[in-house]
């Protein structure tokens, strides 16, 4: 997994959450309820060893608790990226304005090149790059270039026919080692893959922090498979950010 993570940024929902992007047809949001489950995940990341930094929340920005989709971050450098959605766009200029305190000469994604860092799945050296509805081939193609230039290879894979991915790591998640989960084999290029039931398929965004692997609560096919392969995990309530098409990984950037 190379070195750990020791850094953070997150953003809590706003005042206009409840005005975000979603298809998740679940009803609206509880904004107090969200405000506990995103401190809680804040707590979890302190847990996993991190310094976690707190943006202040943006009405302006109803989505922007939803941080990784405005940047890609390596250990050799940050891409900020430039999300697929118009009224997100935005957001990319604070989270710039926050990471040039850990990295300098940030890369951006220009226009007509379109990408979520949703769509970005790091497994090692190697990067996979989701070609989704908000990311598209000219923004994929611009960060394998710029992983190229940092000596690190990348795949492009179309997932536009898969139904129910609002990105890749919608759909699969890389926990280290060879191993990871996904609603697919197919999606997922790992040596050892734990396959997510449909009727589980929101567990497939977790993500693996140092030696703990973030998940979902309630959906126990999927926590027990995790466990018999050795994992220790760390359960989360993610109810309001899923009614927003928001997962674990989709509220911080890490690195």
């Amino acid at each position: 997994m190379g070195r750990p993570f020791t850094h953070a940024i997150v953003r809590p929902p706003s005042a206009s959450f409840a005005q975000g992007i979603s298809a998740a047809n679940e009803g609206a949001p509880d904004l107090n309820l969200a405000l506990e489950q995103h401190a809680r995940y804040c707590e979890a990341l302190r847990d996993c060893g991190l310094q976690v930094t707190s943006l202040e929340p943006d009405p302006q920005y109803p989505d922007g608790t939803f941080v990784e989709d405005t940047a890609v971050i390596t250990e050799r450098g940050a891409i900020l990226a430039r999300p697929g959605a118009p009224s997100r766009t935005g957001e990319v200029a604070g989270i710039g304005i926050a990471l040039q305190h850990f990295f300098s000469g940030l890369t951006h994604i220009t226009a007509p090149g379109t990408l979520d860092g949703g769509d970005i799945c790091q497994a090692d050296e190697h990067f996979l790059i989701g070609v989704s509805a908000r990311t598209n081939e000219q923004g994929a193609e611009q960060l394998a270039a710029c992983l190229s230039r940092w000596n690190y290879t990348a795949s492009i894979i179309d997932i536009r026919s898969s139904a129910g991915l609002l990105h890749l790591k919608t759909g699969i998640a890389y926990l280290g080692d060879g191993m990871g989960v996904a609603l697919d084999r197919e999606l997922a290029p790992f040596r050892d893959t734990v396959v997510v039931a449909a009727e589980e398929a929101y567990a497939a965004n977790c993500v693996r922090i140092n030696d703990t692997v973030l998940l979902a609560a309630g959906y126990p096919r999927v926590r027990d498979a995790l466990e018999q392969k050795g994992c220790k995990l760390l359960m989360l309530q993610m109810s309001e950010f899923r009614k927003m098409d928001g997962g674990l990984s989709c509220l911080s950037l890490r690195f």
